[in-house]
């Protein structure tokens, strides 16, 4: 996987404008003044934890005695669950309900909305990548992540300008790229693993 294929299937797993109404839903009963501050609190969680499983998530999988293609086709595996969840929604969207009430912290918005099982999953195969430093898979995913913040903080202008409609095009268009990353994914896995 090159960094610019790992920045954008980062940002599509991340899926900011999919999950704008999940955001939205979540902090309908929080002070519009707060809503920014939390926000931003839980992109730093979940750059806190992408941050952990890009650095040491190899080691964690060497613990594990877990090689490299069998990360690959789980990672390809759930992908693929997600982005079929995208296509077809289910109520409660992606992630399930997530009518917690209050304020959140750390779930759902930071985990699994931001840093979720395939995020994480595209991580730890990044850095099997002998080909390029751990300073530029670190610059990939903090691009993705910052694009998914900003599109985060701005999320109420998003929902004014795409409408719920607009949001569930994109949606189901992300998930249909997605399918298509997962599956080559899986493939390259099972490849790699036959020695092709």
């Amino acid at each position: 996987m090159d960094p610019i294929s790992a920045f954008f299937t980062l940002l599509f797993v991340m899926d900011p404008l999919g999950n704008i109404p999940v955001f939205l839903s979540v902090l309908k009963d929080v002070d519009e003044k707060r809503r920014s501050k939390i926000i931003a609190r839980e992109m730093l969680f979940a750059l806190g934890i992408m941050l952990c499983f890009l650095f040491f998530g190899s080691n964690f999988l060497d613990a594990l005695n877990l090689n490299q293609q069998a990360v690959q086709i789980s990672g390809a595996i759930v992908l693929f669950l997600i982005a079929l969840r995208m296509i077809f929604p289910r109520e409660g969207g992606i992630m399930g309900s997530h009518n917690i009430g209050g304020e959140p912290f750390i779930v759902p918005l930071a985990v699994p909305c931001v840093a979720g099982p395939s995020a994480l999953a595209i991580l730890m195969l990044m850095t099997h990548n002998e080909n390029e430093s751990m300073w530029v898979w670190s610059g990939v995913m903090i691009s993705a992540w910052l694009v998914s913040s900003i599109v985060f903080l701005l999320s109420p202008f998003f929902y004014r300008l795409l409408q719920e409609r607009g949001l569930i095009a994109i949606e189901r268009l992300m998930g249909m790229i997605l399918v298509m990353i997962s599956v080559q994914m899986g493939l390259e896995g099972v490849k790699s693993f036959l020695g092709l």
